[in-house]
């Protein structure tokens, strides 16, 4: 389970990103491209179970376009 920034995998960001509406647009190698409403894209890799670091997971909250603290509320 997520803890903050930390901890978070493939499969917790891959589960939020569907359950707020984006979804898989294309993969390109280990990288997947989730597409959102109003035209925002959110590339996340792909490396197993490993989990994001901190850094990573801000990138992707912030490509996302949701609030870090709607991401750390789940």
């Amino acid at each position: 389970m997520p803890n903050r920034l930390f901890n978070w995998t493939f499969t917790d960001i891959e589960k939020f990103l569907k359950n707020n509406g984006f979804i898989l647009g294309h993969v390109r190698g280990s990288h997947y491209y989730y597409i959102g409403s109003k035209s925002r894209i959110v590339q996340v890799p792909f490396h197993g179970n490993k989990s994001f670091k901190p850094k990573t997971m801000k990138g992707i909250i912030l490509q996302s376009g949701i609030s870090q603290k709607i991401w750390l509320s789940k």
